[in-house]
């Protein structure tokens, strides 16, 4: 893994949300904090989830730091959390930018809870924040359905194509 192959998941998962906001931007607040399903019960609940983790993890790994577990209540709008995922697109491309292939050798603790401490290479934590979006879009997309609301494909094959300027299927 190098860190152009970071930049370029990332690139992707920014891509992704992108498309996500557009549909959630429609929801009426009520659907946007409405308990439908999954993991965290809202759609707002799990997006801010994958913000809160995603700037976790950055920060574990040396990047601008978050303190506290974001609460989705200091959220109350759609454009609340999108204002907040720019700015963690901004540090999660900062930090790229600065970082070596060399450097995603380098341990960091991740250690979770009171679990026994443990380390692990900053490219693989920060390739698991990456994969971890991955998941939690897939749900929002499941949720927004749910709703009654299309968000579309935003599957890696539509970024790739997208990239490349020709029409996905």
């Amino acid at each position: 893994m190098t860190v152009k192959d970071l930049e370029s998941l990332y690139d992707y998962g920014y891509w992704a949300n992108q498309k996500l906001f557009h549909v959630i931007s429609q929801l009426t607040p009520e659907q946007f904090t409405q308990p439908v399903a999954g993991s965290y019960g809202s759609i707002r609940n799990t997006m801010v989830h994958v913000l809160s983790a995603e700037w976790g993890w950055l920060d574990r790994c040396g990047g601008p730091e978050r303190g506290p577990r974001l609460n989705p209540d200091d959220f109350p709008t759609v454009e609340s959390l999108i204002e907040a995922w720019n700015k963690v697109e901004l540090y999660v491309r900062g930090f790229l930018s600065k970082l070596k292939d060399e450097d995603l050798s380098r341990p960091v603790d991740c250690t979770m809870g009171q679990a026994e401490k443990r380390f692990m290479p900053i490219g693989q934590l920060m390739h698991h924040a990456a994969n971890h979006g991955v998941h939690h879009r897939g749900q929002v997309a499941l949720l927004l359905r749910s709703l009654g609301c299309v968000p579309g494909n935003f599957d890696i094959l539509f970024y790739y194509a997208d990239k490349r300027g020709v029409a996905a299927w």
